[in-house]
């Protein structure tokens, strides 16, 4: 559809009240985002080959870098929108001091527990997925054994056979066996045991034991590999595979650790290297973070040689010139196009697609961003979300007050550029036991390029 036709769509109530109030937050709204969706078009058409391949049983990892309010989460959102469409399972979480890839205080498995419970499908987008994947599993299964007039618990463990050879697997299996025991017998305790063992929720083997009679849980050690069991598990069930997108990656930047941010280091680099050989099957995984957290020679990404020799740009991108093949996306500054366009949908989504009560002309618009240009330079190309908040805020109080100017209020928006609270000073280390760690000093590896110079709004026509 043509974004001109797009445009001329009512929109419904609860949608335009979503957008509307989640975008004045600063947040990302979690339903109808693609009625304010503009440019990136090459990035989303690279992910979107990730998704091919995973569908494909390949393996993909992106690391989404974006400066602080750039819209990586709104990205991130967008993919996973995309990847349900297309047949595929996705799970979301964002990092945090308790939720983390590697840790020795349940904190890897609290992230776990954290992504299954957002998991989503396509019928199921708001989270809470997992009975309906198993569900899927346990239906097609019976479909399966009337076509063969097969025994049904035979069809149960042929199919789950390839699982159990792997880490993990056999007591895995066991559960969804045990769930379909429930299901047979109308044993509802035994269903709910199975999905709670499922979704990282128990906190002891010997509960687990006494209810399932497995010997295994999620915790720590293991989230990695539970994680690649179940992206097998959802393509046995019909799905096409498994996206796992992680959000605020910085956390594990933040951590005052250095052993404990090196561990996380050492997991990241595990999913790295299974992603790009293709040793996971139907598993793809999405990070965002920003620039720092990559390249800070001291404490992001890049102080990992291993990961900072994957992770580096192609030498020869830059000026003009980009590679969207590597394992990085770099989110690219909006044009003057595509933020007057996004103007443009926040206009039409505030009047819910009725071109009649649209509040302000197309030069109200222009002003609006002239004045972004003269508080805040290029700072509101590449960080739109306080410009978004700031020209919602403006359209509200005309909604309010219909004897008000937009004249007038367009010179009293006081706009400051994004300031990211995480290159905020660190606190000394600490580890997990809480004892303070001497800070090393930093290596000698070279700082990041400076930013392009700022774009000349004057010579912007439409």
């Amino acid at each position: 559809m043509s974004q001109q036709a797009d445009r001329g769509r009512t929109i419904r109530a609860r949608d335009r009240d979503a957008i509307v109030q989640s975008l004045r937050a600063g947040v990302v709204p979690r339903r109808g985002f693609h009625h304010v969706q503009v440019g990136r078009a090459d990035e989303v058409e690279a992910v979107i080959r990730d998704l091919d391949r995973i569908d494909d049983g390949g393996s993909a990892i992106r690391f989404v870098i974006g400066e602080y309010g750039s819209g990586k989460t709104f990205f991130l959102f967008l993919v996973r929108s995309i990847a349900l469409e297309k047949g595929l399972v996705t799970a979301h979480a964002d990092l945090a001091p308790d939720r983390r890839l590697h840790a020795t205080g349940g904190q890897a498995r609290l992230l776990y527990a954290e992504l299954m419970a957002n998991l989503a499908t396509r019928t199921r987008p708001a989270g809470g997925a997992m009975s309906s994947v198993v569900e899927r599993f346990v239906t097609s299964t019976l479909k399966e054994a009337r076509q063969f007039g097969s025994p049904v618990e035979e069809i149960v463990h042929q199919r789950l056979d390839d699982l159990s050879s792997l880490p993990g697997g056999y007591d895995f299996a066991e559960v969804v066996a045990a769930y379909w025991r429930g299901h047979e017998t109308g044993d509802d305790p035994l269903q709910s045991d199975a999905i709670r063992w499922l979704r990282g929720e128990f906190t002891t083997k010997t509960e687990a034991r006494k209810a399932l009679g497995v010997r295994t849980i999620v915790d720590d050690d293991n989230v990695y590999d539970r994680l690649k069991l179940f992206a097998r598990f959802v393509r046995l069930a019909g799905y096409q595979g498994f996206l796992v997108a992680l959000d605020e990656l910085v956390n594990l930047y933040k951590l005052g650790s250095g052993v404990a941010r090196r561990n996380n280091y050492e997991q990241l680099l595990r999913l790295v290297n299974d992603s790009l050989q293709g040793s996971s099957v139907g598993l793809g995984f999405l990070l965002g973070g920003t620039p720092e957290m990559l390249m800070d020679p001291r404490k992001g990404l890049y102080s990992y040689e291993a990961l900072r020799s994957r992770l580096e740009q192609n030498r020869f991108a830059g000026e003009g010139l980009k590679d969207l093949t590597g394992p990085v996306i770099h989110l690219a500054s909006l044009s003057q196009e595509e933020l007057y366009l996004l103007l443009e949908k926040l206009r039409h989504v505030f009047a819910a697609g009725d071109r009649q009560t649209i509040l302000v002309p197309d030069e109200a618009l222009r002003a609006f961003m002239r004045h972004c240009s003269e508080r805040i330079g290029d700072a509101y190309f590449r960080t739109p979300r306080n410009t978004i908040k700031a020209f919602l805020d403006l359209l509200a109080i005309l909604d309010q007050n219909p004897t008000a100017s937009w004249q007038q209020l367009v010179g009293q928006i006081d706009l400051a550029a994004e300031e990211n609270p995480d290159l905020q000073p660190l606190d000394n280390d600490i580890d997990d036991a809480g004892d303070v760690l001497e800070q090393g000093p930093a290596t000698d590896l070279e700082k990041k390029a400076g930013r392009d110079s700022e774009d000349d709004l004057a010579s912007f026509t439409l």
